[in-house]
This record gives C-alpha cells, structure tokens and sequence, in this order.
C-alpha cells in the first residue's frame, strides 16, 4: 500500500505544480479547474478498477484476463492467484470425498450415518439393499421410522451398543444382520450392518454337528454298556452269551464306521487339491459294479454303461470314495429285484457320472439338506441299511474339490438318479 500511496501523492503533486503556474499567470479559477480535473482523472482510473473488482467479487472465476494497470494490477494478480489456489484445494478436496464415498460404495458391509436424532445422514448401496433404505428419499428420515422390527428400535432407545444386535428383517427374512453402532464426532453415530447368514450357519452346522455325533455314538455305546453290564453281572448260556456278542460286534462295527467316514471327511477337507492325473474309468466302474454286485449279494439288477471315449481328471481315492458312496446307497435303498444303472458319459462340455436307481425315493423338501452331515430323511431306516449318514458329505466335498456338482433327482416311490457333473477341464482324451 505505500507504493500505491506514493503513487497517489505524486499525481496529486503533478495535479498541483501544473495548476499553480496557470492559476498564476491565466487566471485562479483556470488553475483550480487543472486541479481538480487532475484530481477527477485519477479518481475516474480508480473507479473504473475499483468497477472491475466489483464485478468479478459477484462472479469470482479464474481469468487470466483478470489485470488492472498500475498498483491495481498488482491487487488483480494476487487475486487471481488466490482464486486459483483456492480452486485447486476445493478440487482436491471434491476429488477425496469422492474417493471416500466410492469407498463407502465399496463396502462389503451396510454403512449408514446417523445424526443426534437417528436421522439418516448417508448410506451406502449395501446398507440400501440390507435394509431397504433409498438415500434420496430417506435422507433425514429417522432410520427408526424405515427399519421398525421392535428388537432394532429397542436397541436405539437403550443406546448400549457394546454389543452388536443379531437380527432378521421383513424384507430379507432369509438374512442374518448383525448391527453394531459406533458413536462418533459427538452425539453421532455410525450403524455398520454385516451379513452374518454364512456364519450363523455354520455356526448352526456346528452345533448340529457335535449334537449328530453325540447322538449317533451314543446309542451304540449304550448297547455295548448294556450288554457288557449284564455279561459281568449274570450268568447267561453260551447260545444267549454268543447272540450278546454277536450285537456287541454289530454295535462296535457302526461305531467304526461313523470314525472312519469322519476321518475320510476331515482328510478330505484338510488334504491340498487333488491330483490332476487320468483315472481310468473302465478300471474304475469295473470295480464299482464288483463291489455293488458284492453288497446287493444278487437281490438287484446292476447295470453299467460306459460310452468309452473319455477318462476323469482327478484323485483315483476321493473319487472312488465318492462314487462308492452313490452306487452303496443306491443298493440299501433300492428293494429286492430293483434295477441301479452306473453310467459315465463324456462330451465336449465335460462328463457325467450317474447312479439311478428304483428304489424308494426322496421327497423334494429333503433333497436340499441330503448332503449336510448326518441328515437322514428316515433315521430308523437309515440305520437299519447300515448308512452313517456321512456318505453323501463326503461325496460333496470330494466333488467340490474336483469342480464338480452332485445334481440330485428323486421321486417318492419311483426311485432317485444322483449325477456328478464335471467340467470339460476334468476330462481327458484317451
């Protein structure tokens, strides 16, 4: 400013030295009008600057254009600096809450910002598809007034969120939410919302799982204790004493059973892939059709169709396993003189491995829960064919393991035809 000061006083000067010699020698109305038309020919630059910046304040834009003469294009020059450097941070800063929010986006789990008053604040297209919510109408809405199961409301009013709330909604009753609020900037809150369907389920499966084993190990152990009570405590003949033998022996070998199938599983799931190495399938279903042949002991038809041409991909064990499971459940729960077909056919869209049967059939809401650990559609049954109720688990997961899928058709007294279908990358050209 002490330049432009300067400025101003040695106009005002010149104005002066050039007014007193005409005011002296013309006449002194003639030096006061060099005067003051100096004067007004400054103040005239100054105003028409002084116009321009008052312009532009109403309408501030980055204009290289934007330049004054004199002290005044310095002013103009740091104004356009700064209007250019505040420009570049307002961008920068746009550019990082987009990249927030396309984080917020991003996430896996239901996000949504409450205010003081749980009024929705912003949500993501997670938390939109959990809960129901459209952040374009429910902004500023009480997220109490859109998410009205009582459980929800409750914890709101309670605001003990040291635990998160475990719930279901009406609009995706299939789902598990779990619902945890953080307090944040103050009296605000953040509601993260996380699907927890896979864990409660496996948690259930687990739970189930234990609770199967119990059960399943529990009866024969019962008989065992029993028979084993009554050899010490009694005397009984030797034709009584064999036939309690006999049913310890029969006890004892279930229980094996159910270890061994456990065992095969958890080996299953904890082995690396599986081997990538042809397996021949001729050899292979010939071997299936002895051991059906063996367990049916001629009370069925076997029949075996193989189209020649192709040979799986694979783990020869897990996959014999797997089909041997098939073709022995097949043969328990077909009736004698009842027809089991084994086939293997092969294309250029992958293989199929089939075992269809007339036995008694599967209802359709059991077909779903078939390959789940110890589910039996008719336990007494179940037991009396011998099965573990493990067999289908294994053939599962030794399947999954392999890309394959188990599809499964049944119905109820016709019989049941259960295929295992490979992908074109688990079949090989002979």
């Amino acid at each position: 400013m002490s330049s432009q000061l300067m400025r101003a006083l040695l106009l005002a000067l010149l104005s002066t030295v050039i007014a007193l010699p005409v005011g002296y020698f013309v006449a002194h109305w003639a030096g006061w009008t060099v005067f003051c038309l100096g004067l007004a020919l400054q103040m005239a630059f100054h105003f028409r600057n002084f116009a321009r910046l008052d312009r532009w304040s109403h309408n501030p834009v980055v204009d290289p254009s934007l330049e004054g003469e004199g002290a005044w294009d310095g002013i103009f020059g740091r104004l356009y600096r700064h209007e250019k450097d505040l420009r570049e941070q307002i961008a920068e800063r746009d550019h990082q809450i987009a990249m927030l929010f396309a984080a917020g986006q991003a996430l896996t789990d239901g996000v949504v910002l409450l205010d003081t008053h749980n009024q929705i604040l912003f949500c993501n297209s997670t938390a939109e598809d959990q809960l129901g919510l459209v952040i374009r109408t429910d902004r500023g809405q009480s997220v109490a007034n859109i998410v009205r199961q009582p459980e929800f409301v409750a914890y709101l009013e309670e605001s003990d969120f040291s635990r998160p709330l475990t719930m279901r909604t009406e609009r995706k009753e299939d789902r598990v939410f779990s619902i945890h609020i953080i307090p944040y900037a103050g009296s605000r809150r953040l509601m993260q919302v996380k699907d927890v369907t896979q864990t409660e389920r496996l948690d259930r499966m687990r739970r189930d799982f234990v609770a199967n084993v119990s059960h399943e190990l529990r009866t024969p152990l019962t008989v065992l204790a029993g028979f084993l009570e009554t050899l010490q405590e009694f005397d009984v003949d030797r034709e009584e004493r064999n036939r309690y033998l006999e049913m310890m022996a029969d006890q004892s070998k279930r229980m094996q059973s159910i270890v061994q199938d456990l065992l095969t599983l958890s080996s299953i799931e904890s082995a690396p892939p599986p081997d990538n190495e042809p397996v021949d399938m001729a050899s292979l279903l010939d071997k299936l059709h002895r051991d059906a042949d063996g367990l049916s002991a001629g009370r069925h038809t076997i029949i075996v169709e193989n189209d020649g041409h192709n040979d799986l991909r694979g783990s020869e064990p897990e996959l014999v396993s797997a089909f041997g499971n098939l073709v022995a459940n097949a043969v328990r729960y077909t009736p004698a003189g009842g027809k089991i077909r084994i086939s293997w056919r092969a294309s250029p869209q992958g293989g199929e491995f089939a075992v269809q049967d007339s036995g008694i059939g599967i209802e359709a809401k059991h077909i779903p829960r078939l390959t789940e650990r110890f589910y039996r559609v008719d336990r007494g049954r179940s037991r009396d064919a011998g099965g573990t109720g493990l067999g289908l688990a294994i053939v599962k997961h030794s399947l999954n393991r392999h890309q394959a899928q188990l599809d499964i058709k049944s119905t109820p007294g016709v019989g049941s035809c259960f295929t295992a279908k490979f992908p074109a990358s688990r079949v090989s050209s002979l």
